[in-house]
């Protein structure tokens, strides 16, 4: 049973990447993406209702508004932006950078310290998106590519300021609450970004888009958060991030087997590199 949870966790956070890449190339991203929270804000607020969930109180409404804003809303339509220009395997590997920016703002923010293998796991995952980074360029990195390979980046710092944001309130807020509330917050953001910059409102819908956006609502918007919080029953914390460092090479698959995605040499060692140097910030955290 453990085995398939954990299996089922990291397929969906995986496959999550290479839906977006579908629906990004051939819808506009920022009107994609609000389409789909605005579809999902319902479904979780009958969930949470159904749960009899708890609104949070004082501030950590505003903490959990800025995890909606930064941590979801912010990160996503970057991600999806990115998805149209990089494949979907790279787009899950610069994600999952997140950490070591929350580690980062750990240390400069709040003075905490962190053992030395932790400060190793930071390094060797820096050098793992410079690794990456730089056998992109030697293969000859376009304009587009660089563009995403950049807003990645930019959505996994935006990802970890709204977790550093939210942290105080993590035990004090239940989480179909909190994944009602930072839904809500994120819904809003992006329809506000792409009225003015989604470009035109999609007029035609593909089978594949169509398919695309199901899974994206339904298996990753409402049945992904419903296993994360199986996985943290089950599993704990320390081992459920350590699962989502699956999902990068499960995105890379799916993508090359079903999207017709390649991946570079360097795209393998640097990925390998940052993953290795998150596992070893994970491993400091639990000692």
């Amino acid at each position: 049973m453990n085995l398939l949870l954990a299996a089922a966790y990291v397929l969906i956070w995986g496959s999550a990447f290479n839906a977006a890449r579908v629906v990004a190339l051939e819808w506009p991203p920022l009107w994609a993406l609000a389409i789909r929270f605005v579809l999902v804000v319902p479904l979780l607020w009958l969930l949470w209702r159904r749960l009899g969930g708890a609104l949070p109180q004082g501030a950590d409404r505003w903490r959990l508004a800025a995890m909606g804003a930064l941590g979801m809303g912010a990160y996503l339509a970057l991600s999806w932006v990115a998805s149209k220009h990089v494949p979907s395997g790279l787009v899950a590997l610069l994600a999952a950078t997140s950490p070591l920016f929350v580690a980062l703002g750990e240390r400069v923010i709040r003075g905490v310290r962190l053992p030395l293998l932790g400060v190793a796991g930071l390094g060797v995952g820096w050098l793992g998106v410079a690794v990456l980074g730089l056998g992109r360029a030697v293969d000859g990195l376009a304009a587009a590519e660089a563009w995403g390979i950049g807003l990645t980046l930019l959505g996994a710092l935006c990802q970890a300021a709204g977790v550093l944001a939210y942290a105080p309130a993590r035990g004090r807020v239940d989480p179909w609450s909190a994944n009602l509330g930072q839904t809500a917050v994120a819904a809003v953001l992006l329809v506000a970004l792409a009225l003015p910059f989604g470009g035109a409102l999609p007029d035609s819908m593909s089978d594949a888009v169509l398919l695309a956006m199901l899974y994206s609502v339904l298996v990753v918007g409402i049945g992904g958060y419903a296993l994360f919080f199986a996985v943290l029953r089950r599993f704990g914390p320390s081992r459920a991030a350590a699962l989502q460092l699956l999902a990068p090479p499960v995105a890379a698959l799916i993508g090359w087997a079903m999207l017709g995605e390649r991946l570079l040499p360097g795209d393998v060692l640097g990925g390998a590199l940052t993953l290795a140097g998150l596992l070893l910030v994970f491993r400091a955290r639990r000692a």
